[in-house]
């Protein structure tokens, strides 16, 4: 996958080696050509002078063809506005901003932009919103057949109760993030775009799980 990173500060630096470490091809975007320096002379990506919502600029680091697209420049206005490029102008899927203000993200994420809090950010969380699938495990009781685990969920899941996602998928939903926060949810509760969906699973299913998460309900492919 071709992913576009906005911001070579610590954060966007890390993220691109990650990513160009894990097969994929990266191009960093940044106003000052002196950022560059911490990607590293091993970087094989390209390096962008730009500025990182400008539409010229994007597409110079290839954000026609991007799968994934990361705003984690230092200014909210400036990662709220080039991830809403991406996604409306560019049609990238996998989009995610770094927000500093947390009151921002909650309004961010009704735009449908995942953002991820600077106070809880980790490399870990970024890459997740990226690169959506499976599932990552949270936690494993002492015996390793039990665990707690975050699960890539489909689009399609969108509109229904978890009630419907724990029974055609035979887990138990823990909880939900949703909107950067931590809920409870009910069996009626209805899933919504954004929703991270944490579950409790026997090990031995995990592969059933991802696979019912990934397709959507039944009737959906029926």
């Amino acid at each position: 996958m071709h992913i576009v990173i906005m911001g070579c500060g610590r954060v966007g630096s890390a993220l691109a080696q990650t990513l160009e470490q894990q097969g994929h091809t990266v191009a960093v975007v940044d106003q000052d050509p002196t950022a560059f320096r911490r990607l590293g002379a091993g970087f094989g990506g390209r390096r962008v002078t730009g500025v990182g919502f400008d539409q010229d600029t994007l597409r110079e680091a290839g954000i026609e063809d991007a799968g994934a697209f990361a705003a984690v420049s230092s200014g909210d206005n400036s990662n709220i506005i080039a991830a809403r490029v991406a996604r409306e102008m560019f049609g990238v899927e996998n989009v995610a901003a770094r927000i500093y203000d947390p009151k921002r993200a909650e309004v961010y994420q009704r735009l449908g932009i995942p953002t991820v809090a600077t106070v809880r950010w980790t490399a870990d969380q970024m890459l997740r919103r990226l690169l959506p699938s499976g599932a990552e495990p949270l936690w494993r009781d002492p015996s390793g057949g039990v665990q707690l685990a975050e699960v890539h969920t489909s689009a399609a899941w969108i509109g229904h109760k978890v009630s419907k996602l724990q029974e055609e998928t035979g887990v138990r939903v823990a909880f939900l993030t949703r909107l950067g926060e931590a809920m409870l949810p009910t069996s009626a509760t209805v899933l919504q775009e954004g929703d991270l969906v944490h579950v409790m699973m026997r090990t031995d299913e995990i592969g059933k799980v991802e696979a019912a998460f990934a397709e959507g309900p039944e009737e959906a492919h029926a």
